[in-house]
């Protein structure tokens, strides 16, 4: 099985990555300006704004793992050429030159109604109204329309394997006017692993699904783990699931998280 990642230098690919060399995957990195794969990967040229580029690193794969995306930039064109138009012209390539390739796209759960009454499933209807999330919607059914076959998965709070991520969290919350008992679905990057590795059996083939933990946590308790305080409150809380999604269909696929927790993860030094 020979896999094409893009984004693969980023939070998610460069963890990701070993993963799949380690499982004994033939793994093929999209890079841009000469840039080194990590071990064991092999490079390929390329960049997802330059439709041509993109020939050669999708000839010859069974699958391609498309993880590259910008978000938290003010620079709006650029998430939406990077993360719709990338992604079109990645579908273009593989349409072309792999149309049997099974295409795995990650996404967000921040693709979900603020407003929601229950936990997000992945059958909700949505309307983001920030660029990133947007963005990764319109690229998602770029996908699903596109005759490929396909799979999305959507992320919880991606963290772990010190990559720095939720030590970011207590400035993002205070930014954001996050309500402290706000509960928020989580993801360590090993699951992240656990569900590609699924997704790479056909089991998620033409579905949309959210990739999570079995614990939402209080962004309150998550500042606390990670050494910050963040000011109490016993005001109501106005959206409850805002960052909280529904995990069950992945679990009826066969996902079973690894590091089921937060806590977990804490308690076995996988920060």
């Amino acid at each position: 099985m020979t896999i094409l990642v893009t984004g693969a230098t980023g939070l998610v690919g460069a963890r990701l990555l070993p993963r799949l060399v380690e499982a004994g995957a033939d793994c093929r990195a999209l890079m841009r300006g000469r840039k080194k794969a990590p071990a064991g990967v092999t490079a390929v040229e390329g960049d997802l704004a330059d439709p041509a580029s993109l020939v050669q690193a999708v000839k010859g794969v069974s699958v391609i793992i498309h993880l590259a995306a910008v978000f938290r930039t003010p620079d709006n064109d650029l998430i939406w050429k990077s993360n719709l138009e990338g992604t079109r012209n990645l579908i273009a390539a593989a349409k072309a030159h792999a149309p049997e390739a099974r295409f795995i796209m990650a996404s967000t759960r921040n693709i979900y109604n603020k407003d929601r009454p229950r936990p997000g499933r992945e059958d909700d209807a949505a309307d983001p109204k920030m660029a990133y999330p947007a963005s990764k919607l319109a690229a998602e059914n770029e996908l699903r329309k596109s005759g490929l076959s396909w799979s999305i998965q959507r992320f919880g709070f991606v963290y772990g394997d010190k990559d720095g991520h939720l030590e970011s969290l207590p400035k993002h919350a205070i930014n954001a006017k996050w309500h402290p008992a706000q509960k928020m679905s989580m993801i360590h990057h090993r699951d992240i692993a656990t569900a590609m590795k699924l997704a790479l059996t056909g089991a998620m083939d033409r579905r949309i699904v959210n990739i999570v933990d079995e614990a939402p946590t209080s962004i309150y308790e998550l500042v606390e783990l990670v050494g910050e305080t963040m000011e109490p409150s016993s005001e109501p809380l106005a959206n409850p699931w805002y960052l909280h999604v529904d995990s069950s269909l992945a679990r009826s696929l066969g996902f079973q998280p690894i590091v089921r927790t937060v806590y977990q993860a804490v308690q076995e030094k996988l920060m």
